[in-house]
């Protein structure tokens, strides 16, 4: 492994959220909610599907079956629609978020293991990574569907700093979703969020170590700064 430069020592691993954060696939999970919710005769808006962010889609079934019950598909039948629909869509318009392969090349050459910790099932993670072409630079693949609970739940986050060999207070966590960023955080990780411009102005971001706009702003200074704040609880 390459020498970390003392720039960024107190970092040893990077864990990487992907919906919204990689690649632009929140649109296409509130498109595919819409469009498999409507079969049963739920009409959801957008803003209704935009509450849910970062929450496993199983968890999100479960909270609209109990809310208006369908007749018919039940809710694993559901879920897998879902998750086809946004799997066939990422196959064919997938591109990746501003800033990702650089930020994907500047972690590389820094040294740092890199995994990705997602409410998305394991096969879209895979798709996705695949789409990206980044898929040789992670070395872990962590999905909440395989942990009791989601985020904001911290679970899925400890696994991956887990999978990585390393400590988690010294992994840093990117995240676009208010649940994501809270999951990092309970998980004692450093947080650099980079909020979606609809959801921008939620608070819970506030908790978050450093925000950016977009992943092009992403330096090995930036990195830096987070290990060098006198005020970080360790």
């Amino acid at each position: 492994m390459p020498h970390v430069p003392f720039l960024v020592t107190g970092i040893e691993g990077i864990v990487f959220d992907m919906d919204g954060l990689l690649i632009d696939t929140e649109p296409i999970w509130r498109r595919s909610m819409i469009e498999v919710f409507g079969e049963v005769g739920l009409e959801l808006t957008e803003e209704q599907c935009m509450e849910t962010m970062g929450v496993r889609v199983a968890e999100v079934v479960d909270l609209w079956y109990d809310r208006q019950p369908w007749q018919g598909p039940s809710k694993e039948e559901i879920t897998r629609r879902i998750i086809d629909g946004v799997i066939d869509h990422v196959a064919i318009e997938g591109e990746p978020m501003p800033g990702v392969l650089q930020a994907f090349e500047l972690v590389h050459q820094l040294g740092l293991p890199v995994a990705i910790a997602s409410s998305s099932s394991e096969n879209l993670i895979e798709a996705v990574l695949e789409t990206l072409g980044v898929r040789h630079l992670v070395l872990a693949i962590r999905s909440a569907d395989d942990e009791q609970e989601g985020k904001p739940h911290p679970a899925v986050y400890l696994s991956a700093a887990r999978a990585l060999g390393v400590s988690r207070q010294a992994c840093v966590a990117f995240e676009d979703s208010p649940n994501g960023v809270l999951s990092a955080k309970a998980a004692g990780m450093l947080c650099i969020a980079v909020p979606d411009p609809l959801i921008a102005s939620d608070q819970r971001f506030d908790v978050a170590d450093l925000r950016l706009s977009s992943l092009t702003e992403l330096t090995s200074e930036s990195l830096a700064t987070l290990v060098s704040d006198p005020d970080r609880e360790r």
